[in-house]
């Protein structure tokens, strides 16, 4: 298992930005409501297919837990039963924790997608658990990192649910993005530990300069997220398919959140200078640089293009991996040799 343990660890962090990426979808489809309920969708494991399968019938059968669409509102079904002619509500539960009451296969489907990277990802983790136990004697440090990251992974399942419960709360949505990238940090710092060898040449301004960076990225992340929260008020109020007017009449945090972008390419340009005039030998500088620009044009194109399709995820995962390469490359800086 110990030989194994640094494959593990690389799994667990590409399942992580899986949940990135899936989620991202979500959204960009306006698929977050698909299932009203969690973990089962509709009151199903596997989710409905078609809208006769939750729409109230006579002389049908239903199981305990089950959801249906009538009138424009859910019902829980109490136990298993067959239905008669005539509605009977005390059969049924209605389900108060929101109101929205649609089905949309796709959405349905996409949001059971995205639920079930998760569930994968939480097997990973029971693997990475397992693994981290056998450093205990000799490296502390390991099995702690893993059991605070699977713990925070149970939290973000509680955060999913909140966020169904609460029919997208956009603060709730911005908290779950936060807890996935201390996730993906602590997964860094394992990584790390476990694996890097190599030790690096230290230069003061480009250390200084990479924290600088580090901040400016967290600071332009949550920025981003109050920005998409401005844009998920605008779909709600005027409909996903007028995404158009997502943008309609911003407010200053996106504002600020464009113009930042220029203090963040001018910090990382800096940095890849220093690399290269002294040569550092840090590699992921040029990755970095490559994520920024892929930053800035989808930003660009969402708009002044109005928001096409893919535009989004591809945004959102360029600052979640930008996050994580900036990251691991603090980890490495510290371990470093002076130059003169």
């Amino acid at each position: 298992m110990k030989n194994r343990f640094p494959k593990i660890i690389k799994i667990a962090i590409i399942s992580v930005y899986l949940i990135f990426l899936a989620g991202s979808v979500v959204r960009m489809t306006g698929s977050g409501m698909g299932c009203p309920d969690w973990p089962k969708c509709f009151g199903y494991y596997i989710p409905p297919t078609s809208e006769e399968q939750i729409t109230w019938k006579p002389n049908t059968k239903f199981k305990k837990g089950y959801i249906i669409v009538k009138d424009e509102e859910l019902y829980v079904a109490e136990k298993d039963l067959t239905t008669n002619a005539e509605f009977n509500l005390k059969n049924w539960t209605k389900y108060t924790k929101h109101d929205y009451a649609t089905f949309n296969k796709f959405h349905t489907w996409t949001e059971y997608i995205n639920r079930l990277v998760s569930v994968l990802a939480g097997f990973v983790f029971l693997f990475l658990i397992y693994g981290s136990t056998k450093f205990w004697k000799e490296k502390k440090s390991i099995t702690l990192l893993s059991f605070v990251s699977f713990f925070l992974m149970l939290f973000e399942a509680w955060l999913g649910k909140t966020v169904v419960d609460s029919n997208l709360t956009p603060t709730i949505i911005t908290i779950h993005m936060v807890v996935g990238l201390i996730i993906i940090a602590l997964l860094l710092c394992l990584n790390y530990i476990i694996s890097e060898k190599k030790t690096y040449s230290y230069h003061s301004l480009f250390n200084k300069l990479l924290i600088v960076a580090i901040i400016f990225s967290l600071v332009q992340i949550a920025m981003g997220t109050q920005v998409r929260q401005f844009i998920d008020e605008q779909v709600k109020l005027f409909g996903f398919e007028n995404k158009n007017y997502s943008l309609m009449d911003p407010n200053w945090k996106f504002y600020f959140h464009r113009s930042f972008t220029i203090a963040i390419i001018l910090v990382n340009v800096g940095m890849f200078y220093i690399n290269q005039v002294n040569n550092l030998g840090y590699k992921l500088v040029n990755w970095i640089l490559f994520l920024i620009f892929l930053e800035t044009i989808t930003g660009i194109l969402m708009y002044y293009a109005e928001i096409p399709f893919g535009t989004q995820a591809i945004h959102l995962m360029s600052g979640a991996i930008l996050f994580g390469l900036q990251f691991y490359l603090w980890i490495q800086s510290r371990k470093t040799v002076a130059i003169n």
